[in-house]
């Protein structure tokens, strides 16, 4: 099954309203505060990019569908505070007192990401690309089909990046990325597990029984373990 987040393609949720170009890059000044924390925190070390993704998936339904976008990611950031034990429930309300021994918080305090180096540290990324011991399959131009059912093959209701609409669906491979970690693995624990990664294009009509321009192209970047070959009949 997939998750409320995955939903991409679905009907009812009104049409999608572009900011106008002059908007500002935060509405109001705690987006961009959010923002800053959850960066922030990310540098102690606790959890990786996969996790913190998958975290924002886990927010329960009736949260995610009427928390704003920022309030998704400072309410994952508070569930991935208690979860790693930097915090307790009772640190978030103000009550108690600093969960952590004074050795580790002084780890913690050690990896403080500075006023000072943050544009540095920004400017860096976080680079995905990784050597691997697991060999394209794939070439530019190759037919393939996702997947199907979708979801994570690895967690039963984990984290993938095959969204739930482009399951079972057909498409072309348009690019090689190299190798990449692996994100269904990376966010439950399981090691980077890095295997090839592809950008490969699907026609509107293969996605949605209805698209306004059928022929569109959607292109995803998709893993190869998301992948077989298109069996032509």
């Amino acid at each position: 099954m997939s998750r409320l987040h995955d939903m991409g393609g679905r009907f009812g949720d009104g049409a999608v309203v572009p900011d106008a170009p002059d908007a500002p890059v935060f509405a109001t000044d705690w987006h961009a505060r959010a923002l800053a924390v959850t960066l922030a925190c990310g540098a102690l070390g606790k959890w990786n990019i996969d996790v913190s993704r998958h975290a924002r998936e886990r927010l329960s339904p009736k949260d995610y569908t009427r928390y704003s976008y920022y309030e998704k990611w400072i309410s994952a950031l508070a569930d991935l505070l208690v979860e790693t034990g930097v915090l307790t429930r009772e640190d978030l309300q103000g009550k108690g007192e600093i969960g952590l021994g004074e050795k580790e918080l002084h780890g913690l305090a050690s990896k403080a990401l500075k006023a000072e180096a943050v544009a540095a540290v920004l400017a860096k990324g976080g680079p995905a690309n990784r050597d691997s011991a697991i060999a394209a399959r794939f070439a530019i131009g190759d037919r393939v089909k996702t997947r199907h059912p979708g979801g994570s093959a690895l967690v039963n209701g984990g984290h993938t990046r095959l969204p739930d609409y482009a399951a079972g669906a057909s498409g072309e491979i348009l690019l090689q990325h190299g190798a990449h970690v692996l994100p269904d693995s990376n966010a439950h624990g399981l090691g980077e597990a890095p295997e090839p990664l592809y950008a490969v294009a699907f026609k509107a009509s293969e996605l949605w029984a209805h698209p306004e321009h059928p022929n569109d192209e959607v292109v995803l970047d998709l893993w190869q373990s998301y992948l077989e070959p298109e069996v032509q009949e």
